[in-house]
């Protein structure tokens, strides 16, 4: 069975499935975020069959979330790197494992301690805010009128 895309769609978030929906991409993105940028590491650290792997790593370069670069070290040897679309998913793949750390946690690991780099403190949960800086709930917010989209006429 094919899978369905959203290419038309005008959902924003059903266009960004398109590129980075399926986990393999978001953990290849994930591992590219550790600093993997192999192709021999990028499946050494997740497993995965060397087809599925070329086949994501080729789609986040058309998507132009990695780009691939030529290392030239013995002969043709490439490197994927995360492009400035790929580091934009930083908060996306956070809020991600924050979630999951939530409902979902290992049942024997505790969660992945991040740290502020410059200070050595945690990092906070990533939330929604207003422009004063407040936390936002799904409760707090609404779509305007404006920007719904219009209902499917019937054609009958």
């Amino acid at each position: 069975m094919a899978r369905k895309r959203f290419d038309d769609s005008s959902c924003s978030v059903a266009r960004a499935l398109n590129e980075v929906g399926d986990w393999w991409s978001l953990l290849i993105v994930l591992q590219a975020m550790y600093g993997t940028r192999r192709f021999v590491d990028f499946q050494q650290e997740l497993g995965i069959a060397k087809n599925i792997l070329c086949d994501r790593l080729a789609r986040l370069v058309d998507n132009q979330v990695l780009r691939k670069v030529d290392v030239g070290e013995h002969g043709s040897r490439f490197e994927y790197r995360l492009t400035e679309k790929g580091r934009d998913l930083f908060p996306v793949v956070i809020a991600l494992r924050q979630w999951g750390d939530k409902w979902n946690p290992a049942p024997d690991q505790t969660p992945l301690d991040l740290r502020d780099r410059a200070t050595g403190r945690p990092i906070q949960a990533v939330e929604v805010r207003n422009s004063d800086g407040n936390p936002l709930t799904i409760r707090d917010v609404f779509v305007p009128d404006e920007n719904l989209p219009e209902p499917k006429k019937n054609s009958a």
